[in-house]
């Protein structure tokens, strides 16, 4: 599938560190033109107020705009759900997404998810995804993983979602914070079939372009 091809893809973003994660998977799959479907906690929008000085409100009508603006990216490629929003189209297994990411996840969400709660929009989506056998990833940051977290994230995973913990190498060479995040988005990219040209590969230490 080409990047033109690709359908929309949902990113849910939860109350765990790791916001820059998100914001850069967002700014790269939006400069890709693909349609994002955004479902944003409120918890997460604390955690992007203390990681990225980024204050997004709670209104509907201008988050989207918000994010755009913050991340030098086209509006149009986004679209801002509401954590009670049940008509909304990530609800419904009718739905034409075949991939979502949750970065990133807290173990309260990664609970949930694990045993099909569905108590919130990012809930069902997830749950959506599972049962409808499609791609989902699951991007958790904690440290250090009690035994609950990690029976969590087996049982997921034996259920086939991608768990990809947000564990960046060094083996590129990282020289910035930026360096961080990207190797964390060049895996979760890989994951969901998108591939824009930057991903560093092993053996390789320097971005395309660069």
């Amino acid at each position: 599938m080409t990047i033109e091809q690709h359908k929309p893809i949902i990113i849910a973003m939860t109350g765990a560190s790791g916001a820059p994660y998100a914001l850069r998977l967002i700014q790269r799959l939006a400069k890709c033109e693909i349609q994002l479907h955004l479902l944003i906690s409120d918890a997460a929008r604390v955690v992007l107020d203390k990681e990225s000085n980024f204050i997004l409100s709670a209104d509907l009508k201008t988050m989207a705009q918000e994010i755009a603006d913050f991340l030098d990216i086209d509006v149009k490629y986004l679209t801002c759900w509401g954590n009670k929003d049940w008509m909304s189209p990530v609800a419904s297994g009718s739905s034409d997404m075949q991939d979502m990411v949750v970065v990133p996840c807290s173990m309260g969400s990664l609970a949930r998810i694990a045993t099909g709660a569905s108590s919130n929009l990012i809930e069902r989506a997830t749950d959506v995804m599972m049962k409808e056998r499609k791609n989902l990833v699951l991007v958790p940051r904690e440290t250090p993983l009690s035994e609950i977290h990690l029976g969590h994230m087996l049982a997921l995973s034996k259920m086939g979602v991608r768990i990809i913990p947000a564990m960046p190498g060094f083996y590129h060479q990282p020289k910035s914070m930026d360096d961080l995040v990207d190797f964390m988005v060049d895996r979760i990219m890989d994951h969901i079939g998108v591939d824009d040209g930057g991903a560093l590969r092993w053996g390789n230490t320097e971005r395309k372009g660069e």
